[in-house]
Order: structure tokens, then C-alpha cells, then sequence
């Protein structure tokens, strides 16, 4: 019991020290999981750098999370669009003024401010046609076959399918597609109707067909930045810098940065910089699978990738290992432990962090860790369990006549016997935990996950590549790591036994 007692205090101590980190006076910027939050998040982060610490948290998820990690302190600001604002975080039926707007953020510490000079709409689109096909949402609502893929976050968006099929009367069941994905879908001739943001660059390029919103349902969606009211304070240097954003960017130089991204292949932070710093060349589009491969921020999210795993790894250890010997000494306990370290798995990943963040009132490493540590825990307890269950019954009684106390028969004889057993469950957790962390990126804690994410965001599969093949190799590696300490423990305890 003392060992489960340390081992958690173990794994507090680890969590403050993330927390205090955490905590250093570093202005953090958000972002959604699309690209032009992606580039106005770059935008905000490189103006404020140039007075002072920052640090961009990118494609954190949809609105609910990035919302919840400005209010609970996680960021400080987004770029947001006032449709949001009022039917998705505020769920009003009716648009609102924005005087009405902040009068009910200013009790949750949050204000909105510095419009930025563009309109992003959400839009219903199709293929281009011939003539005398539908142009209007009404149009739309009058032809029941059509199929509809619509993006995760428009389908339960209160401004979004829920109010739209409802206001124009629409009888399709559209199915979920990633944004990101949604223009090849639509090209691909898979869907026939998609939901698109009016300063996306692929509209013009694929020559698709905007229906009209004919009788007026979706809100104005003006940019503004959504931020915390104790960022002036905090940090005015560097609000007074995102101040002079006001008012810079009409819809043409929007959807000109967005096409930069997407349809010439330059980074985030390089369409970033040519904003903030004009005279700055474009740079040449690093398309290759090797430049994306090793590009900067290789070594950053290796560090940020093994970090997690090994952190998450070494908690479950201290935890799992004393609880499987617990199971196999104590057998009333037993079916109760294998059976709650099963559920955690049952849990899906993305799930579970979504409700870590609002129960830890934050995002990044933290919950990203206690997640991890959730899900290592069944293959190390079960195999721990397992392994000292093996144990002959015969060798037992042998150790305990030859005056041996439990503890020492359970260091020197058990936990000895049961190490190949035990050692593999470490191995399973370790590998399975290098595949999950890319999850992590979601929510801000970084690791090659974070290149998935982009490369979702812009249907870039050499991106996304990038992310997975780096996870594959160390997934490889840990495997091999694993079976060097088996072979080398083992054959030393076989020395020690001789």
C-alpha cells in the first residue's frame, strides 16, 4: 500500500511541475483545426513576438475546445468570428449586438475586440453545373437525393445542419466529413453538397457553385479576436502590437493567405511573416516528402513525442506494477482491479481527453499525460498479475521454509521469475502509448501528432506521412529497446540463479 501511496505522490509532484511550467508568463495564442485559423493564430503570434514571449498552441480542435481552453487560462487569445460567438458559444436564436456580446463574456473573464476586416461565412457549394441547376438553399431543400457531407462540427452546431435543415425545411441526411477532406470528396463525385468557409481558396479554383442563402439564416461572421480581459493587463506590450491588427485584412487578402497555404504549398508561419513583414520573400514551397520529413520542427516534436511516452510509461509503471501483484495475492480484489483498468481502455481516446480538459480546467501535456497513464495501465497490470501467478506454488513454500519474509520472497523470488512477463506488458503499453500520443496534438500537447493534424486540416497525405512515419520508427524503436532490457535482464538473472 505504501508503494501505491508514493507512486501517486510520485505522479502529483511530476503533474505541479508541468502545471508551474505551465505557468510562466508566456502569452499563448490559439487556434481551430483549419487553415485559416491556422495562419490568423501565426499572424497574432509573430506580431506579439516581436515585444515579448509567445507561444502558439495550433489546431487545438473544434470551438468547444478552444473556447474551454480560454476560459480556464490555458490561451489568452483566438481569432473568432462573431456568428460564432453568438450561436455557438452564447447559443442565441437571434443575432445579437456586440455590445450585448461582450456585456455576456465579461462575467466569464473574456472579451472580444480588434475586428480584423473580413467575413467568413459558413456556405452550402456544389460542382459547378449547367445551367438550371439549383442556386439557392431553398433549391437545395427541394431535392431530397441529394447527398450531403457536411463537417463534424457544422453537423452539431447550433447555426449550423440542426438550425439550417429546420429554418429551410431540408428532408437529406448528410454525412460527416473532415473539412479537410471535403473538397475531394465533393470533386471525387462521393457527395454532391459540402459546407465551406466563403474565404476558402478552393472555391474559385474548382469552379464550384455557392448556393445562396436565399432567406437569410446563417448570422454575419465579422473576425475578431476572443481573448481574456486580464491580457491588457497582463501583457500590454504585446496587446497594444495585436491592437494594430484592426481593420488589415479584407476577404481578398484572407482568401489570397489561405490559397498561399493550400494551393501553393507555403507553411503557416511563412504566409504569417509575409503579412507582418511585407518586404520578406516568399519562400520556395518545401512540397517534398523529405523536406516535410525533416523539416524544423523534427527534433521539437521527437523531444515533445518520447517526453509524453516516457513520462506516461514511467507513472503507469509505479501504479501498475504494485497493483498487479496486489491482484495476484489478494484474489477478492482481483476481478475488481483487471476489471476497472479494462474499462480505461474501453474509453476512446479523443473522448477521454475532452473530458480531462474541462475536469483539469486545461489542455496541453497535463491531460495529455493522465490520459497516456490511463490507457498503459491494463497491459502492465494484467501482466504483472500474470507473471507472479506463474510463479510455481512449490518455489513459494520453499522460500518461506527457508525463513524468508514475504517482502523479501516477493523481491527475490516472485517479481525476479515473473520479469520476462512483466517486461512484456511494458513493452505492449510502451508501443501502444507511442501510437496514441499522436492523439495528444489535438489538444495542444504537440508530438508528431501535430503534423497529422495539419496535414488532416489541408488534405495533405505527405504531411500527414510525416507525422506517422516518425510514430511508426518509434514505435520500432521502443519495441527493440524493450527486447534488448529482456534479453539482457533475463540472462542476468539466469547468472544470479547459477
Amino acid at each position: 500500500m505504501s508503494s501505491l501511496k508514493s507512486s501517486l505522490f510520485g505522479l502529483f509532484l511530476l503533474l505541479t511541475c508541468i502545471d508551474a511550467r505551465a505557468a510562466d508568463p508566456v502569452l499563448q495564442v490559439g487556434s481551430k483545426r483549419f487553415t485559416e485559423s491556422y495562419v490568423l493564430g501565426e499572424i497574432i503570434t509573430r506580431i506579439a513576438a516581436v515585444v515579448g514571449p509567445v507561444r502558439h498552441q495550433q489546431g487545438l480542435g473544434n470551438t468547444a475546445i478552444v473556447f474551454n481552453a480560454l476560459k480556464n487560462g490555458s490561451i489568452d487569445v483566438y481569432a473568432e468570428y462573431l456568428g460564432t460567438i453568438n450561436s455557438e458559444i452564447l447559443k442565441h436564436d437571434t443575432p445579437s449586438s456586440l455590445e450585448q456580446i461582450r456585456a455576456e463574456l465579461a462575467p466569464l473573464g473574456l472579451g472580444v475586440g480588434v475586428p480584423l476586416g473580413f467575413s467568413n461565412t459558413y456556405a452550402l457549394a456544389m460542382r459547378g453545373t449547367p445551367s438550371g441547376g439549383p442556386t439557392t438553399l431553398t433549391d437545395l431543400a427541394a431535392l431530397p437525393q441529394s447527398r450531403l457531407g457536411l463537417s463534424h462540427e457544422f453537423l452539431g452546431r447550433v447555426d449550423g445542419w440542426p438550425g439550417l435543415a429546420q429554418h429551410y425545411r431540408m428532408p437529406q441526411q448528410p454525412t460527416g466529413l473532415d473539412h479537410g477532406i471535403a473538397y475531394e470528396a465533393l470533386m471525387a463525385k462521393q457527395v454532391d453538397v459540402i459546407d465551406i468557409y466563403s474565404t476558402d481558396a478552393k472555391i474559385g479554383k474548382l469552379g464550384l457553385r455557392v448556393l445562396d442563402d436565399d432567406r437569410d439564416f446563417f448570422p454575419s461572421y465579422d473576425a475578431v479576436l476572443l481573448y481574456r480581459l486580464d491580457l491588457p493587463q497582463r501583457f500590454p506590450a504585446a496587446w497594444t502590437a495585436i491592437g494594430k491588427l484592426e481593420g488589415r485584412i479584407d476577404n481578398p487578402r484572407m482568401i489570397a493567405m489561405n490559397a498561399a497555404v493550400e494551393l501553393d504549398g507555403q507553411s503557416f508561419a511563412a504566409v504569417a511573416t509575409q503579412f507582418v513583414t511585407p518586404s520578406t520573400a516568399a519562400p520556395a514551397a518545401h512540397n517534398g516528402f523529405l523536406d516535410k520529413l525533416f523539416g524544423e520542427n523534427f527534433w521539437r516534436l521527437t523531444r515533445q513525442h518520447v517526453v509524453l511516452v516516457a513520462v506516461a510509461i514511467g507513472c503507469a509503471s509505479l501504479l501498475g506494477i504494485p497493483l498487479g501483484v496486489l491482484a495476484a495475492f489478494v484474489p477478492r480484489l482481483r476481478q475488481a482491479v483487471m476489471a476497472f483498468v479494462g474499462v480505461l481502455q474501453t474509453i476512446p481516446a479523443l473522448a477521454l481527453l475532452a473530458m480531462l480538459i474541462p475536469l483539469l480546467g486545461r489542455i496541453g501535456t497535463v491531460p495529455a499525460l493522465i490520459a497516456l497513464f490511463l490507457y498503459a495501465l491494463l497491459p502492465i497490470v494484467r501482466n504483472t498479475c500474470t507473471g507472479v501467478l506463474q510463479v510455481p506454488a512449490g518455489l513459494r513454500m520453499a522460500a518461506l521454509a527457508l525463513g524468508l519474509s514475504r517482502r523479501d520472497r516477493l523481491l527475490h523470488i516472485d517479481l525476479p521469475l515473473a520479469l520476462p512477463v512483466i517486461l512484456a506488458g511494458l513493452k505492449t503499453a510502451a508501443v501502444m502509448s507511442v501510437g496514441t500520443a499522436t492523439i495528444a496534438a489535438f489538444i495542444g500537447a504537440g508530438g508528431y501528432g501535430e503534423r497529422i493534424a495539419i496535414g488532416l486540416a489541408l488534405n495533405d497525405n505527405t504531411m500527414m506521412l510525416a507525422g506517422a512515419i516518425p510514430a511508426a520508427v518509434l514505435a520500432l524503436l521502443t519495441q527493440g529497446v524493450f527486447d534488448l532490457m529482456e534479453r539482457v535482464l533475463v540472462r542476468g538473472a539466469g547468472k544470479t540463479a547459477k
